[in-house]
């Protein structure tokens, strides 16, 4: 292609840079982005459920995983920090080597004598990069852990289409780099499921720009058909092959997923579930044209459904059909070859990586999720690029467009740092949703989940009340909310929202539990024991319940059923400090001192810092007289934790039963210093002094 052919490159209001000065500015620009956030941290799936399991998102990501092992690994822990500088890096990367692919995209191939790509629309192909850099909708993907998958994703499939490429270079075909195209596509989708997309991109680059024909053409030429439909097969049967393994290790079953996470996909009218799904679509091209209504969650609620033909939405969707098939018909019926090209390949750019997400050929697990539109925004920044260099070219307004250009990449830009500082921290991400999502149950159970961990219980209910009468049968807001209500003695109400949580969920066993806890407080002993029964029915593995199973049956005086609960707990836990503690409690109350002392000790070889054991340890082997052994661990209990009254004021029992009576003052002084109401530590520190004055008297 002539550099003729995009004169109207030179009217973009960019500077004509080097490739190497171009990538760097570009790079520089994803960096500025995202620089001032640090990460929000969420053969198994990618959210952790087995593959075979029915509850599986299917997501198998083992690249994407072996990622966050090695930032793991290199930080020593799970350190944000270093999560998200390798999130902006290989943003900045994939923002960089999008110039590579918008040239080939918008100028055609060829290469100079070193290989490398010649670019015939320097200045477009730098402002496509520039918008992709600093789009906003891609602040979810760098920011938020779980993005790593979109860019690592984007990278091979950048690679796999570059690569691709690089197979037609002198003019001659090799197979080699087709096999590493593949190969890289394979990655791409270990990365994320999306990455298979780039053979669809592939075969629209080689039939609109290798074979240089359109859709009325492919039969004219053999030697061309056969040469193409060769490429076409080798790239079918590897991605085919691809999705068999991908299908075997899916356990040959699609993913399941419930009305929440996509309400449109349950609506039994077909015609209005086509509605809805096009609706979404409206939705997400909206998001790339205004990214301005960003929310972390889109779900519950957040869009409601289209339910008749009347809904004033449904302008929406008119609207994108006709912005849509006003481009497909320029890609089609243009007089010029190169806009039918590029609007052409802009098109599939943004189209072909968008349809894993679409419902068409699945059901996905969202309604919308702004980081599947990471790669999808490519082909919107080429045709975005590419239209406002014509603009530029043809409005005798071109001062004026230039600088709206350079308003919107610094809209852009700003965008991204103000989107990037709401996900520097929980609360300030999951408050940013309330205003663009009201609607959103989920938005309103985050925002008072954070709030209660935060201690500020009283709002963290306001939310979790408007989450279950937004949603009816949220029954994780019942659970938040009933264990609450229980903590603030509010117990009637408590039981009855746990008890619809698990008429609802009947398997939710966490409810189950904490409804035991409830009933069990309101003296329900017969249905406590019931609901920490199918607490455990439904989670085999379940220490805390038994733990609350022990301290059931240790009110009901059933002290061997209580016994036998926190030992369970302890065996499917072992570091369950609570059931250890009772256990010996509960051994030396029942006057069982040998074996309250065997429990102690065992406890503490595996958890030799544990001071509330080494308190009940130390007051067991006072009683059988092993005065300095106890003496130690009442020391080393008050060494961990030096301001524990009672810790003092049993210690000065001992010493006062030792025989140590200056030592038994000072401690019970350090006790009542501590906490003087403690029961009967006044009482004894009487005794002592009555003692210690009848000794002084009776001292010659």
């Amino acid at each position: 292609m002539a550099l003729s052919d995009v004169y109207w490159d030179h009217q973009i209001p960019l500077p004509k840079l080097a490739p190497a000065q171009a990538k760097v500015t570009v790079a520089l620009v994803a960096l500025l982005c995202f620089i001032n956030n640090t990460c929000v941290l969420q053969c198994n799936d990618f959210w952790g459920s087995n593959l075979s399991s029915n509850s599986s998102h299917k997501s198998y990501r083992p690249l994407t995983v072996l990622t966050f092992r090695l930032n793991y690994l290199l930080a020593g822990g799970l350190h944000p920090v270093g999560f998200h500088v390798l999130n902006i890096i290989l943003h900045a990367v994939i923002s960089a080597l999008m110039i590579d692919v918008f040239a080939i995209l918008i100028g055609g191939l060829a290469y100079d004598e070193k290989g490398m790509i010649l670019n015939h629309a320097p200045k477009t192909s730098l402002l496509a990069a520039l918008l992709f850099a600093a789009h906003p909708v891609h602040t979810e993907s760098v920011a938020g852990i779980v993005g790593r998958a979109d860019l690592l994703c984007a990278l091979f499939f950048q690679l796999s289409f570059l690569t691709y490429c690089k197979a037609f270079n002198r003019g001659r075909f090799s197979v080699q780099w087709l096999v590493l195209s593949l190969l890289l596509c394979a990655a791409a989708m270990l990365c994320k499921e999306q990455g298979i997309t780039v053979l669809g991109v592939n075969a629209a680059f080689d039939i609109l720009l290798i074979c240089n024909v359109n859709v009325y053409e492919l039969s004219q030429n053999e030697m061309l058909r056969t040469g193409l439909l060769t490429r076409l097969a080798l790239m079918g049967l590897g991605g085919l092959l691809m999705l068999y393994a991908r299908w075997r290790i899916m356990g040959t079953g699609p993913p399941a997923f419930t009305e929440v996470d996509n309400p449109a996909s349950f609506a039994e009218n077909i015609f209005l579930r086509i509605v809805n799904y096009n609706y979404y679509y409206s939705l997400n091209a909206w998001l790339l044209l205004c990214p301005w209504w960003l929310c972390f969650d889109w779900s519950m609620g957040c869009v409601p459904l289209i339910k008749s033909a009347t809904d004033w939405r449904m302008a929406w969707l008119l609207l994108m059909w006709c912005i849509l098939i006003g481009l497909i018909s320029q890609a089609l019926f243009s007089q010029d070859s190169q806009r039918r090209r590029t609007l052409t390949l802009g098109l599939v750019l943004l189209v072909v990586p968008f349809l894993p997400a679409s419902n068409i050929f699945f059901r996905v697990g969202f309604v919308i999720a702004e980081r599947v539109l990471y790669l999808s925004s490519a082909g919107y920044c080429l045709l975005l690029a590419y239209s406002l260099g014509h603009c530029c070219c043809w409005t005798k307004y071109r001062k004026l467009l230039c600088m709206s250009v350079l308003a919107l990449l610094c809209v852009y830009v700003a965008r991204c740092a103000l989107r990037s500082h709401q996900w520097r921290t929980e609360q300030s991400l999951f408050t940013s949703a309330l205003s663009v999502c009201p609607l959103n149950a989920k938005v309103h159970y985050n925002v008072g989940k954070n709030l209660a961990d935060r201690g500020n219980s009283t709002a963290a209910i306001t939310y979790y009340r408007e989450a279950v009468r937004l949603h009816p049968t949220y029954v994780h807001a019942m659970n938040n909310l009933g264990n609450i209500l229980k903590e603030r003695n509010e117990l009637i109400e408590a039981e009855q929202l746990l008890s619809k949580a698990v008429s609802i969920q009947p398997d939710f066993a966490a409810a189950w539990m904490n409804l035991g806890i409830v009933q069990n407080s309101l003296q329900k002993f017969e249905e406590a024991e019931q609901s920490y029964w199918n607490a455990i029915r439904f989670r085999k593995k379940y220490p805390d319940c038994y733990y609350n199973l022990g301290r059931l049956y240790a009110d009901q005086n059933r002290h061997v059923d209580a016994l036998n609960a926190w030992r369970n707990a302890t065996v499917l836990k072992p570091d369950h400090s609570l059931a250890w503690n009772n256990m010996v409690i509960l051994l030396d109350n029942t006057g069982n001192l040998g074996q309250a002392e065997l429990i102690g000790r065992e406890a503490l070889k595996l958890l030799p810092n544990d001071h509330t054991i080494m308190f009940s340890l130390a007051n067991v082997l006072g009683k059988l007289q092993k005065y300095k052994e106890s003496e130690g661990f009442f020391l080393h209990a008050l060494r961990i934790n030096p301001n524990a009254a009672s810790c003092h004021g049993n210690l000065a029992v001992l010493y006062h039963r030792w025989g140590k009576l200056e030592l038994a003052k000072k401690h019970y002084e350090l006790s009542l210093k501590l906490d003087p109401e403690a029961p009967g530590t006044r009482d004894n520190y009487n005794m002592l002094r009555r003692k210690l004055d009848q000794l002084k008297h009776s001292t010659p």
